[in-house]
């Protein structure tokens, strides 16, 4: 049923993707330290007082960890906000903690992957430009 309801080829290829949503979670509850890449996906209230303000902050504590974020208006003063996010499971699952402690944050869910995303630069390529990205 399920093969069929995503488009799947086969069987295999469902079992293969849910083991790895399966991998992916577990490595964020029993490797603190493992390093992982996902989304943080935030439904809110938008009219209740500070909610964007505590968000927007709570993003800033987590800088090195929150990548990018996509903000979206939803009916009925809602707001979905996706946050890409990557570093060790624990300072993901506590970034989502201090998310979810926001006063009129309705849903939030921590997507991951052990697939990491590739480094933006290293430190060899700024010593042979002197400091200046090519």
């Amino acid at each position: 049923m399920m093969v069929e309801e995503r488009g799947l080829p086969s069987r295999s290829q469902l079992i293969a993707e849910l083991i790895r949503h399966a991998l992916a979670e577990h490595e964020a509850f029993t490797r603190p330290n493992e390093m992982l890449a996902g989304t943080i996906t935030i439904v809110y209230r938008g009219d209740r007082g500070r909610v964007r303000h505590q968000l927007a902050q709570t993003q800033a504590d987590y800088l090195k960890e929150v990548i990018s974020s996509q903000h979206v208006f939803l009916e009925d003063d809602q707001s979905l906000e996706v946050l890409l996010v990557q570093g060790p499971a624990s300072l993901l699952k506590e970034l989502c903690d201090a998310l979810r402690r926001v006063r009129g944050v309705h849903q939030l869910q921590l997507v991951t992957t052990t697939a990491l995303l590739p480094p933006l630069y290293d430190q060899e390529s700024i010593n042979q430009t002197d400091g200046v990205m090519a």
